[in-house]
């Protein structure tokens, strides 16, 4: 069976169950129950090799001060669970479901009781108990077909299959999937230009870190630390998130213990207005952030830090309140290495071009262009993820800019390299098959010139914008007067955009002052502005038809229109 038939059918399976809750639970409701129920079935699916070597050795210790460190000894985990029960054994006595069923919960060790906590599930299982329901759901995930084990399905396919389970409840409610679902093949683009050309990490045996601001399940993580081991299986990618989600950060960090890696390095929390890693940095940084979305409830902890300057994570500038990904851009920036990092990161189109010279969105990407941390930006394919059908990029921004790449930015029009999908899901009508990736890839790798690949020096996407003054004249052409002296403030005023790459005095001859012979510049007024007008370089023209054309077409539709009319007619 086929790694994505296999996650299909366990995905179909889970989701089955939640039939099961019909009459009772709403359809919004399904996930707070099967959610959480999923997770603890993976972690009993995990213990069951080594659940009664833990159960003997835990009557063996009694309470000895080490006794954690026994415990997970035996169960070659950093988490156990010394209950007598577990799903098989919990339906052996029916009558006692609710009762054995929560002594089982509470025999798990803390780490894991904690995860539980964030889905709130004691009231759940008050609910199922009281309905009926709670054996019929647990024998439903006892069945065999419903085996977790991570001999049966790995962790990056455990973490698929949460995502689609997610994304499934998320669509019955109308609600936000794409938050927590990144598609893997845009993933997996993002991995493939990260790790690029870095062959220390591809061969050598060495310890990376990896950091997502915005981590949901852990699906980069799993993603980027998967395609590492393909490569080089001594290299190790040490993963750091941070979720303000407390379901999805609960599954990332199920995900981790059950990977044995330190879960403390995923976190709960708002990335924006409380910075759970403010003194860490990493090699590489990787998220897919919320846009779109208002930061007003978090503008006081924001603004505060923006007070540090540059020694914080916004000192470059604010972007409006309406929509803050700019801000995990930025987290994103301030958590590079001295040393060198890379970021991909994908954005909607607005943090190409909103704002005007001297806003904060400008200020922004000064701060990158004229800082050379931008090495490319992706136009991704439109219905491509599952929540918009709205164009995408991928930003790759390094401070260890190879020197062919020194001063340049690489744009790649990637936005026809997709097949259309035979069924869709959401919005998600596209997909980007392996051989575009590897496309995609080569170009980037590469780094020439193309139809859809081009290459600019920095200073490209940047402007003055200037103040131009104008006297306003009476009807006579003279200056308006009052007392024998010019009015102030009553000039004509226009701005124009000149770019850097110009002289400011020489386009000012050429395109104002032959209209305007006495117009100035008020140069106090002159600011820096940066834009990436990316549709622009790759616009191609379209000549409208010619009349003949258009009237041919009309005379065909005529004759064809006229032969109906005539069938109708005579019959």
């Amino acid at each position: 069976m086929s790694i994505t038939a296999n996650i299909n059918e366990k995905a179909n399976l889970i989701w089955s169950i939640a039939d099961k809750l019909t009459g009772v639970y709403k359809p919004h409701e399904y996930g707070e129950v099967i959610l959480p129920l999923t997770v603890i079935r993976r972690f009993d699916c995990v213990l069951a090799d080594t659940k009664e070597a833990v159960l003997k050795k835990n009557e063996a210790v009694g309470n000895l001060p080490m006794k954690d460190v026994f415990l997970c000894r035996e169960s070659g985990y950093s988490f156990y669970n010394i209950s007598k029960f577990d799903f098989e054994k919990l339906l052996a006595e029916p009558d006692g479901i609710e009762a054995n069923f929560r002594a089982y919960i509470n025999g798990f060790s803390e780490n894991v009781r904690n995860i539980i906590e964030k889905f709130n599930f004691d009231s759940q299982i008050t609910r199922l108990a009281e309905k009926n329901l709670l054996y019929i759901v647990i024998e439903e995930f006892t069945k065999p077909t419903a085996d977790l084990h991570t001999d049966t399905i790995s962790n990056l396919e455990m973490g698929y299959i949460f995502e689609e389970i997610i994304r499934r409840f998320s669509e019955s409610h109308n609600e936000d999937a794409g938050q927590h679902y990144t598609p893997r093949e845009v993933i997996e683009l993002m991995v493939n230009i990260l790790f690029y050309n870095d062959s220390e990490l591809l061969t050598g045996d060495i310890a990376k870190t990896i950091y997502d601001p915005a981590c949901g399940t852990g699906g980069m993580l799993s993603v980027a630390e998967d395609y590492l081991k393909k490569f080089n299986s001594k290299a190790q990618m040490i993963c750091f998130g941070q979720e303000i989600n407390d379901q999805t950060y609960a599954i990332c960090k199920a995900d981790m213990l059950i990977k044995n890696e330190d879960a403390d390095r995923i976190r709960n929390g708002n990335t924006l207005a409380d910075d759970q890693f403010k003194e860490d940095k990493f090699d590489y940084i990787l998220s897919n952030p919320p846009f779109g979305r208002e930061w007003k409830n978090d503008k006081s902890a924001i603004e505060a830090e923006v007070k540090l300057g540059l020694a914080g994570r916004f000192g470059a500038g604010l972007p409006a309140v309406g929509d803050g990904q700019m801000l995990f851009l930025q987290t994103a920036i301030s958590k590079m290495k001295l040393q060198g990092s890379r970021i991909a990161i994908i954005h909607n189109g607005s943090p190409l071009f909103t704002g005007d010279a001297g806003s904060g969105p400008s200020e922004i990407r000064k701060y990158i262009l004229e800082n050379d941390l931008l090495e490319a930006i992706v136009a991704l394919p439109n219905d491509i993820f599952y929540n918009t059908g709205i164009a995408t990029y991928i930003w790759v921004l390094s401070n260890k800019k190879p020197a062919y790449r020194k001063g340049k930015v690489q744009l790649i029009n990637a936005n026809e390299l997709y097949e259309k999908r035979r069924k869709s899901l959401g919005n998600k009508r596209n997909d980007i098959p392996r051989h575009y990736i590897d496309e995609i890839t080569k170009l980037y790798g590469e780094f020439k010139e193309s139809e859809i690949s081009k290459i600019f020096d920095n200073e490209e996407f940047g402007y003055a914008k200037i103040v131009v003054e104008r006297p306003l004249l009476d009807e006579n052409g003279q200056p308006i007067l009052k007392n024998g002296k010019k009015v102030a403030d009553v000039n004509l005023r226009d701005t124009e955009n000149v770019p850097l790459k110009e002289d400011i005095k020489e386009y000012f001859a050429r395109e104002v002052l032959p209209f305007a012979p006495d117009a100035w510049i008020d140069k106090k007024k002159t600011k820096i502005g940066y834009e990436i007008p990316f549709a622009r370089y790759f616009y191609k023209y379209n000549p409208p038809r010619t009349a003949m054309e258009i009237m041919a077409e009309i005379m065909d539709i005529e004759t064809e229109l006229g032969g109906v009319l005539e069938e109708i007619f005579n019959d």
